[in-house]
């Protein structure tokens, strides 16, 4: 490196010390001014002044680094190598201007500055000035941010101040925009922040809108499609709201004070609403089961999942059933149970004790579980299938005199209608489980038991049992004999003794049969009617059942349960026959041909008509008269049920109300309504007439000629 490069090399660390050494002494200062400004003034505002302030420091400092030129260089040198004897302006100067004097001069500095250190020329660092700075900028820094706010003044406002006139706009725009999605914490889902202000979030959601205007309008606020309203609330230059997601919406930005927004849109928020918990039976594998002879214990488990999470705990709810027919007692038990697995799918077991609960011989046990989900607040309940364990009561119990032939030959108990109930709901569950034909022959064999019952019941009003059926008759010969006379005569039923275990029988042997309804006395007229009723109702049972359909039959089950309850809940068994007590006759009515009071079955009742409003709505829409959006909003309101998408119906009309020449928008609100309008009714199509001959009919027939 010659003795040249090594100034300049010098010259330029000189020029760095100087120019660094000046920024550091004077940016606390611009730093402690813009925060100021920040604070009073919004961020345009402030900006408007620091970016000048910068750029003027940058000036300062570049004006100070080129002071140190080469005359300050010389000038350095000379002061500070006496051996270079004043003379290291020669060292710039052109060789060419220069004398055979000089240019000795010339070598021997340069071999002087080759030879030795060349000086440090760079200045000493301004120590106090840039200290007293840094502190003064924290402590006036952290005071400004100290101090309570105050409403800043507007960009508009300082360029009015300082003389810059601006022109008005004509829209307002949306600088920035987030929408900041938390969803509730039970949903272990993690908060978001969107840059559309549309959303799609569980139910319960907070909702943040964070946004920015040009121009500041003087107000603004979100207004919802079903009249809520959200005030949006300025913090500087900025507008934020707050919501909590309750229900899917539409909504809009609507500004105060302002020009309008440059797009009006319609945003959407869509709540995902929280299932309920679903619960499985894993085992046992079928609804009802037998209980096996030594059988000390009943083992459970069921299956439980939900969206969001499912609880550890859930609650086992047992009733155990004892007695027969309707004489049957309950016992109700409840037990905790814990469940293991994941968050949303846990396993729930528990193996019950027989003895411990008191079961016993002839007993129905019946076990359901019942879980709820984490939400808060309000968590969902679910309950699974009841699964049934029965104990057989023993058939071959001995007794003594006529009530032991009785058990002896008739079943061991009378299904009770409870019983029927719980064993065809039983068997629906357990339908995708079974065949077809394992079906049918179950739902029959409960139909069967019903026919049972519905006997039983029908003694009380004297129908008769229902025997084996009878062969159709024939033309062969019959046994009869003919009398001296010659004449036929049918033969006579020749009386058969009871069959053992025949139920008719014994009842023929030792009760009553009450051949006819009127002779049944046993019970008052109400009920007796009542009772009726229920037999009724099991007659529709039985034929569903016997047909494989118990889904029909648990209706009229039902119905007959509740007409049995009120027939033991009687206050009288016996009432004597009295006769008919008609209402008395009024006779100021006779031959005055009033007939307001008379109503007929038969009369015609007219056609549900189509909905005037779609209807209206959609002749409108098929060309350019006006839509009365007042009626079709009242009817939306009533008629959301109907809709498979009532927001995208809202911003449909919301659209052709803001242009009402869109034709796409009309397209659009008529394909969303074509679905809600009736079906015309089926009519007779027109022949399409063809051929020749159907062709020929018309013509003769225009022309007004036989064909």
């Amino acid at each position: 490196m010659n003795a040249l490069t090594r100034v300049r090399a010098a010259l330029h660390g000189a020029r760095r010390r100087r120019t660094i050494d000046f920024l550091l002494a004077w940016s606390p200062w611009v730093l402690l001014i813009s925060v100021l400004l920040w604070r009073l003034l919004d961020l345009r505002s402030a900006a408007l002044f620091v970016l000048p302030m910068l750029a003027a420091l940058w000036f300062m400092a570049r004006i100070r680094m080129l002071r140190l030129d080469d005359a300050w260089l010389v000038r350095e040198l000379d002061a500070r190598r006496p051996d270079l004897e004043d003379s290291t302006d020669l060292l710039f100067a052109q060789p060419e201007s220069l004398t055979t004097l000089e240019r000795l001069q010339v070598q021997r500095l340069q071999s002087r500055l080759e030879s030795g250190p060349v000086p440090d020329l760079r200045p000493r660092w301004s120590t106090r000035a840039i200290a007293l700075g840094l502190v003064v900028a924290a402590v006036g820094v952290a005071a400004i941010l100290a101090w309570p706010e105050r409403q800043p003044v507007t960009f508009d406002n300082v360029l009015a101040n300082i003389g810059v006139s601006t022109a008005k706009p004509t829209h307002t725009r949306i600088v920035t925009q987030t929408l900041a999605i938390a969803p509730p914490a039970y949903t272990r889902q993690p908060a978001r922040e969107s840059a559309t202000l549309d959303a799609k979030a569980p139910q319960g959601t907070r909702l943040q809108w964070t946004l920015r205007f040009a121009p500041q309008p003087e107000g603004a606020e979100l207004v919802f499609h079903d009249g809520r309203r959200v005030a949006l609330t300025r913090e500087g230059d900025v507008w934020r709201a707050t919501d909590v997601l309750a229900r899917s919406a539409l909504y809009r930005v609507v500004l105060q004070d302002a020009p309008p927004l440059q797009k009006q849109t319609l945003h959407r928020l869509d709540a995902i609403a929280d299932r309920p918990p679903e619960l499985r039976v894993v085992a046992p594998d079928r609804g009802l089961t037998q209980m096996k002879s030594g059988q000390r214990a009943w083992s459970l488990a069921f299956e439980g999942s939900d969206d969001y999470g499912v609880s550890p705990s859930a609650r086992l709810h047992i009733t155990i059933a004892h007695g027969s027919g309707e004489s049957i007692e309950f016992r109700e038990q409840e037990f905790g149970v814990g469940g293991a697995g994941a968050a949303t799918s846990k396993r729930y077991l528990r193996t019950l004790d027989l003895a411990a609960l008191g079961m016993t011989e002839g007993d129905d046990l019946v076990a359901q579980l019942h879980v709820d989900d984490n939400r808060v607040p309000g968590p969902q309940s679910a309950r699974s299938a009841s699964v049934i364990l029965r104990w057989p009561p023993d058939l071959g119990a001995e007794a003594t005199g006529v009530e032991g032939m009785v058990k002896k030959v008739l079943p061991a108990y009378f299904r009770s209608q409870r019983q029927i109930i719980i064993d065809a709901e039983a068997l629906l569950k357990q339908r995708r489980a079974l065949a077809s034909e394992r079906f049918t022959k179950r739902s029959d064999e409960i139909g069967v038991d019903q026919r049972i019952l519905r006997l039983r019941y029908g003694q009380f009003l004297g129908e008769e049992a229902e025997g084996d059926p009878q062969p159709p008759p024939t033309n062969d010969p019959a046994d009869a004999h003919a009398d001296a006379d010659g004449h036929d005569h049918a033969a006579e039923p020749v009386p058969t003794a009871p069959t053992f275990g025949q139920e008719t029988a014994v009842v023929e042997q030792f009760g009553h049969t009450h051949d006819e309804p009127e002779a049944a006395t046993l019970l008052d007229p109400d009920t007796r009617a009542t009772l009726k009723k229920a037999l009724d109702q099991m007659w529709q049972s039985e034929l569903h059942l016997r047909q494989g359909q118990p889904q029909d039959a648990l209706p009229y089950a039902y119905r007959a349960l509740g007409f049995i309850k009120e027939v033991q809940q009687a206050t009288r068994i016996y009432l004597a026959r009295v006769g008919t007590e008609l209402p008395p006759i009024d006779e100021s009515r006779r031959m005055s041909g009033e007939r307001g009071a008379i109503t007929r079955g038969d009369a015609l009742v007219a056609a549900t008509a189509a909905d005037p409003v779609l209807s209206d709505l959609w002749r409108a829409l098929d060309g350019t008269s006006a839509i009365d959006y007042a009626s079709l909003e009242r009817w939306l309101r009533d008629h959301q049920s109907q809709l498979r998408d009532p927001l995208a119906f809202v911003a449909a009309i919301e659209a052709l109300r803001a242009d009402p020449q869109c034709d796409r928008c009309r397209r659009d609100l008529r394909a969303l309504l074509w679905p809600l309008l009736p079906r015309p009714p089926a009519n007779a199509e027109r022949r399409a007439g063809d051929d020749a001959t159907s062709r020929a009919y018309l013509d003769a027939l225009r022309e007004g000629r036989a064909p």
